[in-house]
């Protein structure tokens, strides 16, 4: 018989296969314990999260979070978009960019993870206490932990895409050269 079971401690996040036979139990750690999780703004990392309260200056204007540029540029150049931008928190801008009251720019799937790596190396490019957190995580792997997405987080499973990891660790690459 064997059981696989993912759990996280700290900052660690461990999958341990538990084989039994012959009234033998033998446990093996198969994951390596060299990732970051972040999710939350108030939690560890949370820095990380596009809802962390760092403005970004893009486009000749200043955006709150980078979270508000993101959803803004499903809707480039309209007053839609400036209602995000000028929303006062990432949570109702999040809710306005996912609305689909307001139609889509038509290449958004195309060009989502561009303008993503473009809010991001804003980011922790524009505050150099973020690039210094971010280059301290060394060659770590960042993972957005999260069951609410499967897509630019990694579904709360590990089966998910984890964009927005990808992302970070390219930036990270990018202002450590």
């Amino acid at each position: 018989m064997q059981v696989d079971l993912n759990f996280s401690r700290g900052n660690e996040v461990h999958a341990l296969s538990i084989t039994k036979s012959y009234n033998k139990v033998q446990t093996t750690d198969i994951m390596n314990a060299n990732v970051i999780n972040f999710y939350s703004t108030r939690d560890a990392y949370g820095e990380f999260s596009n809802f962390a309260a760092y403005p970004i200056k893009l486009k000749g204007k200043l955006w709150p979070t980078s979270e508000h540029y993101f959803q803004a540029q499903k809707f480039p150049g309209s007053q839609y978009a400036a209602k995000i931008r000028k929303t006062p928190s990432p949570m109702i801008a999040a809710r306005l960019g996912r609305s689909r009251k307001v139609r889509l720019r038509p290449d958004w799937e195309k060009v989502k993870d561009s303008i993503m790596f473009e809010a991001v190396l804003a980011k922790f490019s524009q505050h150099e206490e973020l690039k210094e957190l971010l280059l301290s995580t060394g060659d770590r792997r960042l993972v957005e932990h999260t069951k609410n997405d499967a897509y630019w987080g990694d579904g709360g499973d590990g089966r998910g895409q984890n964009k927005l990891g990808q992302i970070l660790m390219q930036v990270r690459k990018q202002l450590a050269d």
